[in-house]
This record gives C-alpha cells, structure tokens and sequence, in this order.
C-alpha cells in the first residue's frame, strides 16, 4: 500500500507529515515502512538521516521513473514525499497511491493549490486534507475546515502549530504529533478500505 503525502505548493507540512505518518505507521505495527523521498531537495532524507526513525527505511526516488519504481517493489507500508512544483513527479506518485494525504494551511491561497492536487487525484482513490500548522480557535481554521467540508473534501486533521511542523530535523518527534497523526492515518486507511 502507498500513502502519498502531496500538495503543489510548497511550505505547506509535506516533510513533517511524511516522517510524523512513517513513525505512527511503525507504532502502529505496519512491517516494513518505507519512507519513499521523491522530493530533489531531499528533505525527509536529511531528516531521517539526523533523526532516524526505528523501522523506517528510507528510498530517495526523485524522479518519475524511480518513484514509480520505489512505490511498486516495496512490501508493507509506502509513505511517499512528494516535491512542490514538480507535476511529473506528483503525478508519478499519485498514478500509484491507494491514498492521498494533502497537507495545507488555513486560508490565503491555499484552496487554488489544494484544488490543483485534487484534479490530479484519479477518481476513486481517496483523498484529505490535513491542516498543518494550525491557530487553534482563529477564524482563518473555522472558516478553512468549513469550506472544505462544503466542497466534500474530507478533513482528516488539524495539527495545530504547537507540534512543531517547520521544525525538521533539529525537533524531536512529539507525543501529540504522533497522536495527531495516527487519527490522519486511520482515517486515510479507513477511507481506502471503503475505496
């Protein structure tokens, strides 16, 4: 199974929510994960290499042909990085997911960006959005999470910015963060399950 963790637009959570999914996948029990890095600026492999995860094998795969490659030969669970701005590659990795996870932010120019990853998800492949870096009890979240339930995209989290979600190699993993996650990850599994 391939979880892809994916947004055209750049900054938005990717990397952490690849590593925080790939770690709540090993305490969950899933055997093997593998962390799948499709991005060229290496950010989860850098990550892991600071901070290795237990049970997490890494690949780098940044291009078409080696993530497609990476998401099809591994056994267990795949949780897939993907670059910003790189439509080849997304589309590499979307062609293949059994899920997709689409982090954001609240408001701004956020919805054009999430709706251009939307379009490329092929029908019956779930996806959700996942709202990274949250302010808790703002308007900005309300008025985000209302809106993509109006459009009938799933919020399958909110993790506020308190776990830390720009803070890449340097942070450790936190406790509410795996929590967090593990809801995302039940929540992707669950809808693929429904498929």
């Amino acid at each position: 199974m391939n979880l892809v963790v994916s947004n055209v637009k750049g900054g938005v959570g990717k990397t952490t929510t690849t590593v925080y999914l790939a770690a709540t996948a090993v305490e969950r029990g899933f055997d093997p994960v593998v962390l799948v890095d499709a991005d060229r600026q290496a950010s989860s492999a850098e990550w892991l290499e600071e901070r290795p995860v237990g049970g997490v094998e890494l690949v780098e795969a940044p291009s078409e042909r080696t993530v497609a490659r990476a998401m099809e030969r591994h056994e267990g669970l795949g949780v897939v990085d993907t670059p910003p701005g790189d439509e080849r590659i997304v589309r590499a990795a979307i062609e293949r997911a059994d899920a997709i996870v689409i982090p954001t932010r609240a408001g701004g120019v956020e919805f054009s960006r999430v709706v251009a990853t939307l379009e490329m998800v092929p029908e019956g492949v779930p996806a959700g959005v996942v709202v990274c870096a949250a302010r808790l009890g703002t308007h900005d979240l309300e008025q985000t999470v209302q809106w993509w339930e109006g459009q009938r995209v799933p919020v399958w989290g909110v993790v506020p910015e308190r776990v830390s979600i720009a803070a890449g190699p340097e942070g450790r993993l936190s406790r509410e963060g795996l929590d967090l996650y593990a809801e995302v990850l039940a929540r992707a599994l669950r809808r693929r399950a429904r498929g």
